[in-house]
């Protein structure tokens, strides 16, 4: 039978969550013959292999199974998956997500065997009624206008655009990057409501959002690519109140280096102002259990900063100017 349809779907090391989804797809409204699912591991992935190795011999649809020589992020895997897929019509999803059992027919609904075509579904993000601050923001997922935990494309789409950009080594990112490519190719990007696929929030170690800060660097690299774009759908503007946070800190520091209380108390009361201001509005929407407390109030104090730090650390890195 004919391979209408091709799903990739990048992993490293989570066979748990990538057995979720593929229960997931067995569910799918669509000819389990006509579709193939591609799994590609981020690095050799033996615990992945063995458990897909048993998954295939009792489920359908077909399932092949990739791994990239080294650990290159998940834009790689994808350029792995969609480049060995059998179909004309590529899906991408993630292995944490779970592909609503019509996602695959929404998506075939809308192809009219266009060579060049691109599409965007419809991302849900459970949320309890009072979430953390990790939550809130990944269910900003919702919202965005193309990601690549559920998207599709054609082939010759993904080959005209380029593919995805290996630069991008972190899970951070890369679907713009390829949004914006369509949008330079006057690829249009149709929206497909029906094509839903749920994004549950996984456990988050406590102080995620200090580590989260790293992505950052990759903001710079976006912005040398698409700076107009950037500027246009990720951020209109710099982050002032993470400058200002910044300044602040640095007019009580030299103060209190050189004895001048004016600066030094002046500093201070705006560091703090700013500070208290920036946990407030993390806290806000968000759960208020004490330990959720205690991880806004301490990790407020340095976001500021790591996230300038790694910011222009991307600007150096990939040698363009982003305040």
């Amino acid at each position: 039978m004919e391979i209408k349809l091709s799903v990739v779907i990048p992993t490293y090391r989570r066979p748990k969550l990538l057995l979720n989804c593929l229960n997931a797809l067995t569910a799918q409204n669509f000819d389990p013959g006509a579709f193939e699912v591609i799994v590609v591991s981020d690095g050799p992935d033996k615990l992945t292999e063995t458990m897909l190795t048993n998954w295939s011999k009792l489920n359908y649809p077909l399932v092949r199974y990739f791994h990239t020589d080294e650990k290159k992020g998940p834009a790689a895997a994808r350029n792995y998956g969609w480049l060995n897929a059998r179909a004309k019509l590529v899906a991408f999803t993630d292995d944490d997500c779970l592909p609503d059992e019509n996602w695959l027919q929404a998506f075939y609904s809308h192809y009219q065997q266009e060579h060049i075509a691109a599409f965007s579904g419809k991302t849900i993000v459970p949320l309890p009624e009072k979430p953390t601050d990790y939550e809130l923001n990944t269910a900003g997922l919702q919202s965005a206008d193309f990601i690549t935990a559920n998207c599709c494309c054609t082939k010759k789409a993904l080959a005209l655009a380029g593919g995805f950009d290996e630069q991008f080594t972190m899970a951070w990112r890369e679907d713009s990057d390829l949004e914006f490519k369509l949008i330079q190719a006057n690829i249009p990007i149709i929206k497909v409501n029906g094509a839903i696929v749920t994004h549950p929030v996984r456990e988050a170690p406590w102080g995620i959002s200090i580590k989260e800060q790293r992505k950052t660097l990759y903001n710079a690299l976006l912005y040398k690519k698409y700076p107009a774009l950037y500027r246009q759908k990720i951020q209109p503007v710099p982050p002032v109140h993470y400058y200002t946070v910044v300044v602040s800190f640095l007019i009580m520091i030299i103060g209190l280096a050189f004895r001048q209380n004016t600066m030094l108390y002046g500093g201070l009361l705006f560091w703090a102002v700013l500070s208290l201001w920036f946990v407030f509005q993390r806290l806000r929407a968000t759960t208020l259990q004490p330990r959720h407390v205690l991880e806004m109030m301490v990790t407020s104090l340095f976001i500021p900063f790591l996230s300038l730090y790694w910011q222009w650390y991307g600007a150096i890195k990939y040698r363009v100017f982003l305040l």
